[in-house]
């Protein structure tokens, strides 16, 4: 009987603390060598500041980071970017890593103020920002680095996002 009140104790205070910042997995190696780009990943773009407020609150449950993809549906890498991200080995290993979210600025006209809170300006699309559950940005120096989505192999995409999330 002691035993096992010990154990529930123990049990108990394992599941109600929040979890520890999980250490930063290097990126798999694909078997795919390229994507299908997504036709629209971007939500409507009223739902962003909702779902950024809600991505760090399940990172600091969780202990994964933030990624937040600022894009809109009309630009050809943001949607290439999407299909990488959509690839069932890549979709697997960034949804361990990060609590993603596809912030929609549609022609540079909404949800600027989001990605200006963390240091940096969206300048074109799409920009990657990684995140601290806490709101550090770890790669605010090269946010616009996947800009040119179509012309990088899915595997050199995930290389770069891992070398972000080694940084925290």
């Amino acid at each position: 009987m002691r035993k096992t009140l010990t154990a529930l104790a123990a049990l108990s205070a394992v599941l109600s603390a929040p979890l520890a910042a999980a250490a930063p997995q290097a990126a798999p190696q694909l078997t795919e060598t390229s994507a299908a780009p997504i036709a629209a990943p971007y939500p409507d773009s009223s739902l962003a500041s909702v779902q950024v407020k809600e991505a760090f609150a399940t990172a600091k449950k969780t202990g994964r980071k933030v990624l937040l993809d600022f894009g809109a549906n009309w630009c050809p890498d943001c949607r290439m970017l999407a299909g990488v991200f959509a690839l069932p080995d890549a979709q697997g290993w960034l949804e361990s890593q990060f609590v993603i979210v596809p912030v929609n600025v549609d022609r540079f006209t909404h949800n600027m103020d989001i990605a200006l809170k963390y240091g940096v300006k969206v300048k074109a699309i799409p920009t990657v920002i990684l995140l601290t559950p806490e709101g550090r940005p770890l790669n605010g120096d090269a946010s616009l680095a996947l800009g040119n989505a179509r012309s990088m192999s899915p595997q050199a995409t995930l290389d770069l996002i891992s070398s972000w999330n080694q940084r925290g």
